[in-house]
């Protein structure tokens, strides 16, 4: 009985790891494919597969994951020589006290109140993704920061944007990121795209060097409050960097307009499903 038991036990926890790797490979897929990380699919697979799990532990856990995704995506976006440094470091060094923030105040957040909050932010983030012009908006401001340079393929780029407005919604990023542990290219890349004029192979790949730096901070943060479940880390990050390394090289190749509508649909049932938890 005792023999049995202990069987039992040892499969639970062997078929939890093996679905937490799909999970994670899933997430690293998607994030690193349209540049929002994969907080949003890991908070409410973890939500939906734990629901005694608190949500700063939720918020913590996959900000740990979010660092080993963004090390294995910006690796590849590094290689493919497609990141803004300049912006990235800039960006990061911002977004960082906000994702110290986030952290110390996801522990005020009750489930009810974090599950809402989260669902309404999914859908938001959606009906961006849906609806998202295809111009960048006339901003009245003029540009502060000229790029120009090109990637290994040959590509040449060549933007101008307004650096207060980055820093400023890369502080807000950096707290809304931390509060519900899904990195910040769900802001982030818009922001790059519609208001900053960057190129969106370009904005993808800087979004994940940002999300890279911002998360050091933000996982060691939660892990000093105790929020990081640290098994399902272990768990989570092979799939997440196999599948970072996945996403970003496919990101060249797939239809981009149908894979950020269908995953916008995607986001829309999760946020519903979450609000009525």
């Amino acid at each position: 009985m005792i023999v049995e038991f202990t069987q039992r036990k040892e499969h639970a926890v062997v078929l939890t790891y093996l679905l937490l790797l799909v999970i994670g490979l899933a997430a690293g897929i998607s994030g690193s494919l349209v540049g929002l990380g994969g907080g949003f699919i890991v908070v409410p697979a973890l939500a939906f597969l734990f629901p005694d799990m608190e949500p700063s532990h939720l918020a913590g856990t996959s900000m740990a994951m979010l660092l080993f995704n963004s090390i294995s995506s910006t690796y590849v976006y590094a290689k493919q020589k497609r990141i803004d440094y300049q912006a990235a470091l800039t960006f990061a060094a911002v977004s960082i006290p906000g994702s110290v923030i986030g952290a110390l105040f996801t522990k005020q957040m009750g489930g009810r109140m974090f599950f809402v909050s989260f669902g309404i932010f999914l859908i938001l983030v959606a009906l961006l993704l849906l609806f998202k012009p295809n111009k960048p908006f006339h901003w009245p401001f003029k540009p502060t920061v000229k790029r120009s340079f090109s990637d290994n393929s040959g590509a040449h780029f060549e933007y101008a944007y307004h650096m207060p407005t980055g820093i400023i919604i890369s502080f807000l990023v950096g707290f809304v990121a931390s509060l519900f542990g899904i990195g910040g290219g769900s802001l982030m890349v818009p922001t790059m795209t519609l208001l900053l004029g960057f190129a969106p192979h370009i904005a993808v790949a800087t979004s994940m060097l940002q999300i890279f730096l911002s998360a050091i901070v933000s996982t060691t943060t939660h892990a000093f409050l105790l929020n990081v479940e640290w098994f399902m880390v272990l768990a989570l990050a092979p799939g997440a960097i196999i599948g970072g390394q996945i996403g970003a090289r496919l990101a060249k190749r797939l239809p981009a307009k149908l894979l950020l509508k269908l995953l916008a649909v995607f986001l829309i049932i999760v946020s519903l499903r979450l609000m009525m938890k």
